[in-house]
């Protein structure tokens, strides 16, 4: 049997950036903060959910793309961000926590196609050559991941 969700959201996290290999990014609209885009991003369910399956479950969870799907390469980037949590979002975390550390992954698929998005979570999506896609994050460390995609993602695609 599963454990039960924490009360709170952990403060660790993924962020999953989806590319091709001609290095064309989906991004995808937050519903809550109509023009802040972003890739793949969620928080662990529980202290030792591995960073790889949360990435998983998130990509699957908020695009209905199956990240071990043939053809399609997952790839930790072995990177880390640790940021402080928007103001307006620290209420889903327990009192006190501040900080969130966030695990960068690609993955890289064969080519742009249209997303199952979770309508509660996002409300629209893209794809956009990468540079286009660094500009249009309103994440920092969002758009700074993608700009490491030239040489993590070229490097780790197969």
């Amino acid at each position: 049997m599963p454990e039960p969700a924490p009360a709170h959201k952990l403060p660790w996290s993924v962020l999953v950036v989806i590319h091709t290999p001609a290095l064309e990014v989906l991004l995808i609209e937050r519903a809550d903060a109509p023009g802040f885009w972003q890739s793949v991003t969620g928080s662990r369910d529980h202290p030792d959910e591995a960073f790889e399956a949360t990435a998983v479950r998130e990509v699957a969870e908020e695009t209905g793309l199956d990240a071990r799907a043939p053809g399609h390469v997952l790839s930790d980037w072995g990177l880390e961000n640790v940021y402080e949590i928007y103001p307006q979002w620290r209420h889903r975390y327990a009192p006190g926590v501040t900080h969130n550390t966030e695990h960068l992954f690609g993955l890289c698929v064969p080519a742009p196609r249209p997303v199952r998005l979770s309508p509660r979570e996002h409300r629209d999506q893209c794809w956009l050559p990468w540079q286009q896609a660094m500009e249009r994050c309103f994440s920092s460390s969002n758009a700074e991941a993608i700009g490491w995609l030239p040489r993590l993602g070229g490097l780790r695609r197969q």
